[in-house]
């Protein structure tokens, strides 16, 4: 066991070509034929910690699970399963993670997962806990999560910082969002954040994106950590930090702004796919750095064209689309997108992601009209409505509208616009927001003293994490309203149906005759407020 645990160890420190060559010397060497030959003979005698150890050895090693020897060791292991102690389960439990199903290890893996859930209540070590969180995986059945995720609460002030990090990720493995052991590891990991490396960094974000968990004060303390430290990074480790950002939802706008200076300062370290991640990132998240907006877009513009013979019909549409949700028209490279649209190159009928490049060319093809210096404000914009029937979410705004402005003629719902443009709630008001007017067939004509109001209903991720600050998408789409004439009035639909009736009531009052709405020209969505 000790031999082959050592050769474990410095095989596991090299690298994969190393490996590769090792593993290979190590399989042909003499020694190791009649080390494994004694393993097998000796298996029944051997203690329950080197038992488990050698399997974990030989398994990562890589002898084939299909062997007379890994098939012997864990029918042994089966044998002895409830000898072993906790650091012994722990490490089965990590073996046989990596190991195929067959009907051994079938068995093995129903008998610890048993033994697992007897022992649960004795096992102290989070260390232990984590792992086997880790091993026992997303296919363990949720009464054994919810052990495990109180046995984790028990030893909660034990947690260490490298620990807090393993249990971030068991919970991962285990695909499993328990709120209270993720908000006390976020808390130490907030304090101990300076000695997290950068890979680790990464995988807080990816595991938080992954178990839909969202800590404003988590994101933060990462955001401003790597902000202060951020002469010390490589610029395409940056970039990995805000695309981790981007998934997340939250727009670490200091990180953002300093590194749309190096972009400026030096663009030529932009390859095509760092180019492409930087312009979903801040388009996502709708960010234009402040005082060099133009300098900025003509920068991307221009490392865009360089790739321009090269870049893929696909990669081509999403940096075109991004360029123009943050309200810029590259114009070359729309001219090569609207040359490959019109030779039907774009769209082709067995693509798996035909609808979202229609939506994507849709866009683009809006911007193009509507973002267009030349164009201005219609003086008719031709409308229908949707639908007569209202969706479940939309039903306590129809009432609460109704009660404040007394008639369900006051205001329309379900509104189409064109370029595909729907909105919840149309209301008409006189020039000056104090009135409301009816709206009747004979309204749909020009008037310059009437006033229109969207009013949209929209959900939380519409809005970059722990902010009102909304995201590409919508940001777009209230731009697009502007220019259409309409005052846009955003409600976030989660908190507006949490309130009472009356609160809901008095929230529409104040939004719809607000004395501080700003006139159509000033409303801008590029804000970072």
């Amino acid at each position: 066991t000790n031999s082959l645990t050592t050769v474990w160890r410095l095989f596991k420190n090299l690298s994969e070509d190393q490996q590769r060559y090792e593993k290979q010397l190590i399989f042909e060497h003499p020694a190791f034929v009649k080390l494994c030959q004694q393993l097998l003979r000796d298996s029944r005698r051997m203690t329950r910690g080197d038992l488990v150890f050698s399997l974990h050895a030989v398994v990562n090693l890589g002898v084939p699970q299909n062997t007379l020897l890994v098939q012997t060791l864990v029918r042994v292991c089966q044998e002895k399963l409830n000898q072993l102690d906790n650091r012994c389960i722990s490490v089965l439990a990590t073996t046989l993670a990596v190991l195929d199903k067959d009907k051994n290890v079938s068995a093995l893996q129903a008998g610890l997962q048993l033994l697992v859930e007897q022992r649960i209540p004795s096992i102290r070590d989070i260390f232990i806990l984590q792992n086997l969180m880790k091993c026992m995986g997303k296919d363990a059945p949720v009464f054994l999560k919810k052990k495990l995720e109180m046995a984790v609460l028990r030893e909660i002030d034990h947690l260490t910082f490298p620990n807090a990090l393993r249990v971030f990720l068991a919970l991962v493995a285990m695909n499993y969002c328990s709120i209270p052991i993720l908000n006390a590891c976020s808390e130490k990991i907030q304090e101990n954040v300076h000695d997290a490396p950068f890979r680790q960094l990464i995988l807080i974000l990816e595991a938080c994106y992954n178990l839909q968990y969202r800590n404003v004060k988590l994101f933060s303390a990462l955001a401003d950590y790597v902000n202060s430290t951020a002469c010390l990074w490589d610029k395409r480790q940056i970039i990995l930090f805000l695309s981790a950002f981007e998934t997340v939802g939250f727009q670490p706008s200091e990180l953002m702004g300093i590194f749309a200076e190096k972009v400026t300062e030096d663009p030529e370290f932009l390859n095509l796919k760092n180019l492409l991640i930087v312009l979903r990132v801040y388009s996502r998240l709708n960010y234009v750095p402040r005082g060099q907006k133009h300098l900025f877009f003509e920068t991307l513009h221009s490392c865009l064209n360089k790739y321009l013979p090269q870049i893929s019909n696909t990669e081509l549409l999403k940096a075109v689309y991004a360029l123009c949700i943050l309200g810029y028209l590259p114009h070359r490279a729309l001219d090569e997108l609207l040359q490959k649209d019109s030779k039907d190159e774009l769209l082709l009928s067995d693509d798996l992601y035909k609808e979202q490049k229609e939506m994507m060319l849709r866009c683009v093809k809006a911007c193009m009209e509507l973002d267009s210096p030349s164009f201005t404000k219609p003086a008719f914009v031709l409308t229908e409505n949707f639908s007569p029937v209202i969706s479940l979410s939309l039903r306590k705004a129809r009432e609460a509208l109704i009660e404040l402005l007394g008639d369900e003629n006051m205001f329309r719902q379900n509104v189409q616009l064109p370029y595909k443009y729907h909105i919840d709630f149309e209301i008409r008001m006189d020039s000056d927001r104090k009135k409301v007017l009816p709206i009747t067939a004979a309204d749909d004509h020009a008037d310059s003293s009437v006033q229109r109001l969207a009013v949209l209903f929209v959900p939380l991720s519409a809005f970059c994490v722990g902010t009102t600050h909304p995201q590409g998408k919508l940001a777009m789409k209230k731009r697009h309203l502007n220019k259409l004439g309409y005052h846009v009035i955003l409600v976030l639909n989660k908190k507006f149906q949490e309130m009472t009736n009356e609160d809901a009531v008095e929230f529409l009052k104040g939004k719809i005759y607000s004395e501080n709405a700003l006139p159509f020209s000033e409303v801008t969505v590029q804000d970072n407020n």
